[in-house]
């Protein structure tokens, strides 16, 4: 097989997003939330993957008549923001204009990251909390906290996009990579385990999420404090 078609297969691969999203927002309306979340798992494992894929077989050079970076970058607001938002707005767990105030932060501020030209790092870090939200919404899910826990959270989280504080991407910021990795992989493995489960509350996944989503949303920053801005 040529490079130009690997090349562009991995644009096809990446547009499944799409689909998974779509199966996800589904799931969704019909309240299944455990559904939902094993196709956004399995969207972010594609999205994990598929950058990776283009780089190696030069996706700009061999299949440019798709837009790469687009292309994921829409999938990504579809999966990250738009669907677990909602997810987040239906569950319950943000009662009356809480769940408004959630739903609008999330939806316009990420609209305005994911359109930021100052997105990424010099070390291929990002720039402000990067939008993850169906990662946040998830551990939401299964450990239930006090819904002005769950607001305090989302107004920090929203704010952090736009703040000089750094976030590690886990596969292309190459400090820690050997932890980040792992712990991102770690992660994807909990998240499908606790979706699978139903969110049951005496399953270890939940201690597992925790654990690699502390870890996940500080390195960026505990990597600033160790080595500088630049660093």
């Amino acid at each position: 097989m040529s490079i130009e078609r690997k090349a562009l297969l991995v644009h096809l691969f990446t547009a499944t997003g799409a689909v998974f999203a779509m199966l996800a927002m589904l799931a969704a309306v019909d309240g299944l939330w455990d559904e939902m979340f094993m196709w956004l798992v399995v969207a972010f494992f594609v999205d994990g993957i598929d950058g990776p894929l283009a780089r190696r077989y030069q996706v700009k050079l061999n299949a440019p008549v798709f837009d790469g970076v687009l292309l994921d970058l829409i999938i990504d607001y579809l999966t990250y923001v738009f669907v677990p938002a909602y997810a987040l707005f239906k569950s319950g767990l943000l009662p009356g204009w809480t769940g408004w105030i959630a739903i609008i932060v999330i939806t316009f501020a990420s609209a305005l990251y994911f359109a930021d030209t100052r997105m990424k790092t010099k070390d291929y870090s990002f720039s402000g909390f990067p939008g993850c939200w169906n990662m946040v919404v998830l551990v939401l899910f299964a450990l239930h906290p006090n819904f002005w826990v769950i607001l305090a959270l989302v107004v920090v989280l929203a704010v952090a996009m736009f703040l000089p504080i750094k976030f590690v991407h886990p596969v292309r910021t190459e400090r820690w990579r050997i932890v980040t990795l792992p712990m991102a992989l770690a992660w994807t493995g909990f998240a499908g385990w606790a979706a699978w489960v139903g969110f049951h509350p005496e399953s270890w996944a939940h201690f597992g999420l925790v654990v690699t989503s502390i870890y996940l949303i500080s390195a960026g920053a505990l990597q600033q404090i160790r080595y500088g801005k630049d660093g």
